[in-house]
């Protein structure tokens, strides 16, 4: 089978194109794969971030896209639907995580839908964290023009069904992020130049409001946990205004219970924040699936995430870690249970058996058998 890829690829950074790339990889393997990426993904006023371009030590670059989509210019959706076609495949697939993507990525795909190419999108989310009034009209124009769709998470899925009842669409978790070897605890933090004598939990990932960085901020300031020889590691890059947290800190006189790394942390210092971690903690208000516990599972680290979408599918509770309400006192008390009850051997031993299920070649089967029941 011949299948186009059409999503964010190396020049670009970030999860997605890491996901892309694993996915792309995976279904190499038994199929003719041809990558096709953007020449502008979003312009740069809309960007919260310093920059979409990969970095020294970045690791997506391991699949060559061509790039030719432009999503501001209506004028490139033509010319990458010929671009693609003109490899004649079997099928497309796309990734979509937000509905700024729907004009570009579904005209496309509305194209290539009529020259009789099977159309799949891999779905992030289907309802956006942030929601704007346009986002579902967006969203169902993107719909409409594919076939089928891969979910990562039941929540997902049951959005899906809002805009098609009758969608086709399988069910498989978020594969594992590969990360590199798990290294020691010491050596990380050594590395990340941290106290050895300290403990750690680790907030990774990009700082909006709804991942309620400020819930854990609130959380290390319980009575009991202020006591403790535990710090927060933020890891990560702010897409908002960092005032807002750097006054919560101050607010809760924190400031020696967290250490900031505030920037893009590259693909090869990723291991060392994670080793470095007893625990990761998630405390988002909302959310579909997170690559941040599959990077957890990967180093065997771990969890506490909150009740909201589908985390608690990915995470069991009381085996692998917490799943817990969001808000900060639900949050504390996990993080005081953790360590007063010696929880980590025993989640680290849980999650060696628990990880086996995130495997991207059962991900890339998922997606052929939706293909061949066509």
């Amino acid at each position: 089978m011949r299948i186009a890829y059409l999503s964010t690829f190396y020049p670009y950074r970030g999860g997605i194109a890491q996901f892309n790339a694993a996915l792309y990889n995976a279904l190499g393997k038994n199929h003719e794969m041809k990558a096709f990426t953007f020449t502008r993904q979003y312009p740069e006023l809309l960007f919260p971030g310093k920059t979409q371009y990969a970095e020294k030590g970045d690791n997506e670059g391991d699949v060559k896209a061509i790039r030719v989509l432009d999503t501001v210019n209506p004028f490139t959706y033509g010319k990458t639907a010929k671009a693609i076609l003109e490899f004649k495949p079997d099928m497309m697939i796309t990734k979509y995580w937000m509905p700024y993507f729907a004009p570009s990525l579904g005209t496309v795909a509305g194209i290539l839908k009529k020259h009789g190419v099977f159309n799949l999108s891999v779905l992030d989310n289907v309802i956006p964290h942030e929601k704007k009034f346009y986002d579902n009209t967006l969203t169902q124009y993107f719909v409409n023009r594919n076939h089928a769709f891969m979910a990562m998470s039941r929540s997902v899925a049951d959005d899906l069904l809002t805009f098609n009842p009758q969608a086709k669409y399988a069910l498989h978790p978020h594969p594992l992020f590969d990360f590199g070897e798990k290294i020691n605890k010491q050596e990380a933090k050594a590395k990340l130049g941290l106290n050895p004598e300290d403990s750690y939990l680790l907030f990774f990932g990009f700082i909006r409001r709804y991942k309620g960085l400020d819930l854990l901020l609130e959380a290390i300031s319980d009575a009991k946990l202020k006591n403790r020889n535990v710090k927060i590691i933020v890891a990560g890059e702010y897409y908002e205004d960092a005032a807002y947290y750097n006054d919560k800190i101050k607010e809760y006189g924190i400031g020696e219970k967290v250490v900031l790394r505030t920037d893009y942390i590259p693909s090869d210092m990723v291991k060392y924040y994670f080793c470095a971690a007893d625990m990761i903690v998630q405390p988002y208000r909302s959310a579909t699936q997170s690559g941040v516990t599959q990077i957890a599972y990967h180093f065997e680290k771990p969890m506490l995430v909150t009740d909201v979408g589908g985390l608690s599918e990915i995470v069991p509770d009381g085996k692998v870690g917490y799943v817990v309400q969001p808000n900060a006192p639900a949050i504390a008390t996990a993080i005081n249970d953790f360590y007063d009850n010696s929880r980590e051997v025993p989640f680290t031993t849980n999650l060696k058996e628990e990880k086996k299920r995130f495997q991207w070649e059962s991900f890339a089967g998922a997606i052929e058998g939706l293909y061949n029941n066509k």
